[in-house]
C-alpha cells in the first residue's frame, strides 16, 4: 500500500462552497478522502467552471469504467509514470516530490514580473541596476529589445555587454529571482522569451542560435602536436629532423610537460599562461607523451643544448625556459619579439 498525493483538475460547474464528490465523476476511492477544492476560474454567474481537488489516498483506488458521457473530464497527477485512459477520464502518475518541486519552481518563477510589467532602466545609470540574481532584457538606444539573459550578478553582466557592444545597450529591464537556483532562473528566462515571441513572432537577435554578440563562446584550444604516429611505428625521418622542421615552420613552439589544457608542472603552466595572455598563435608539444613523442626529451636536449623543460622557440630560435620567458614578459621585451 502506498500513499499518493493526487491533484485532480475537474472541468465542470460547481456552486460556491460546494463539496466535490468523486463518485459523480465516475471515480471511486477505497480509502477516506481528505480534500479541499480550489477555484481556478468562474463565469459571470458566479459558477466555478474549473476547480482543483487535492487529495491524499491509498494506492488501492479503483476507477469506474462505466462513466457517463456527461461526466466532467478529469486529469490526475501523482507518483508513478504509467498513463491510462477511460471514458471522459485520463490521468498520468508522477513522483510526488517532482510535482511539489515543479509547483514550487513555477510559483517562484511566477513571482518575477512579466517582461512588459518591469520598469525600463537607463543603462547609463549604473547604480539603478542591481547586483542580484535574475533575468534581464537589454534594449538598444531606440528601445528595441536585443537580448534576454540570466545572471547571478545582473549589474556585472550588463556592464560587460556595455563594454563589448555599447551601441546595442541603451536600457534594461530586470527581474530579480530571490532563490537563484539554475532551474528557477531558466524558467524565468524562458517566460520572458516566450512573452516576446508571442507578441512579435520571432526570436530576439541576441538569442538566436549561433549569435555570439552577447554571449561569447569560449574558443576551443588547439591540440598538442604529436611528432610521430605512435611508438610502435618505425620513423622514416630522424626525430631530430622532425623537431627542426616544427620549430622552423611555426612562429612559436613550446615544449612543455603535459598538455596546454593540463600542464603537468608549475613552470609549464606559467609558460602557457604567458603565451595565452599575449594572444599569440603557438604550438605545444608534450615531452612526457611517450606514446606519440617517444625519446623526445633526450633528443630535444641534444638539439637545443638546453638541459631543462619547458623550452620555448620563437621563429626557429631558442628563447629559453620559463625564467627567461617570464623576465621578458615582465620587462615588455616578449611582446616585441612575438610581434
Amino acid at each position: 500500500m502506498f500513499d499518493m498525493e493526487l491533484e485532480v483538475a475537474v472541468e465542470g460547474t460547481m456552486n460556491e462552497g460546494e463539496e466535490v464528490d468523486p463518485e459523480n465523476c465516475g471515480v471511486k476511492f477505497s480509502s477516506k478522502l481528505f480534500s479541499r477544492a480550489t477555484t481556478l476560474s468562474s463565469d459571470k454567474n458566479g459558477c466555478n467552471q474549473l476547480f482543483l481537488l487535492f487529495a491524499r489516498l491509498s494506492l488501492s483506488a479503483c476507477f469506474s469504467s462505466t462513466c457517463s458521457r456527461n461526466t466532467p473530464g478529469l486529469t490526475l497527477y501523482s507518483r508513478f509514470k504509467p498513463s491510462f485512459s477511460f471514458p471522459s477520464l485520463s490521468f498520468a502518475l508522477r513522483n510526488t516530490d517532482t510535482v511539489r518541486s515543479r509547483r514550487r519552481l513555477f510559483l517562484i518563477a511566477s513571482a518575477v514580473k512579466s517582461l512588459t510589467e518591469t520598469e525600463l532602466l537607463p543603462i547609463a545609470e549604473a547604480d539603478s541596476i542591481p547586483s542580484a540574481s535574475g533575468v534581464y532584457a537589454v534594449y538598444d538606444k531606440n528601445e528595441e529589445l536585443q537580448f534576454v539573459g540570466i545572471s547571478r550578478n545582473i549589474a556585472a553582466s550588463v556592464s560587460s555587454h556595455l563594454k563589448s557592444v555599447p551601441e546595442l545597450c541603451g536600457s534594461v529591464r530586470v527581474g530579480i529571482v530571490e532563490e537563484p537556483d539554475k532551474a528557477v532562473l531558466t524558467q524565468a528566462w524562458k517566460s520572458w522569451i516566450e512573452e516576446h515571441i508571442k507578441v512579435n513572432g520571432k526570436v530576439l537577435p541576441g538569442n538566436k542560435s549561433g549569435n555570439n554578440t552577447f554571449v561569447k563562446q569560449t574558443p576551443r584550444k588547439k591540440s598538442d602536436i604529436r611528432l610521430t604516429p605512435g611508438r610502435h611505428v618505425e620513423l622514416t625521418v630522424p626525430l631530430e629532423e622532425l623537431i627542426d622542421r616544427l620549430v622552423k615552420e611555426s612562429k612559436v613552439v613550446a615544449f612543455i610537460k603535459g598538455s596546454r589544457s593540463a600542464p603537468q608542472c608549475g613552470f609549464s603552466q606559467r609558460v602557457v599562461g604567458i603565451l595565452e595572455s599575449q594572444g599569440v598563435d603557438y604550438e605545444t608539444v608534450d615531452v612526457l607523451d611517450d606514446e606519440y613523442n617517444p625519446g623526445l626529451r633526450e633528443t630535444l636536449k641534444n638539439y637545443s643544448n638546453w638541459p631543462t623543460f619547458p623550452q620555448i622557440f620563437v621563429k626557429g630560435e631558442l628563447v629559453g625556459g620559463c625564467d627567461i620567458l617570464t623576465s621578458m614578459y615582465e620587462n615588455g621585451e616578449l611582446g616585441n619579439i612575438l610581434n
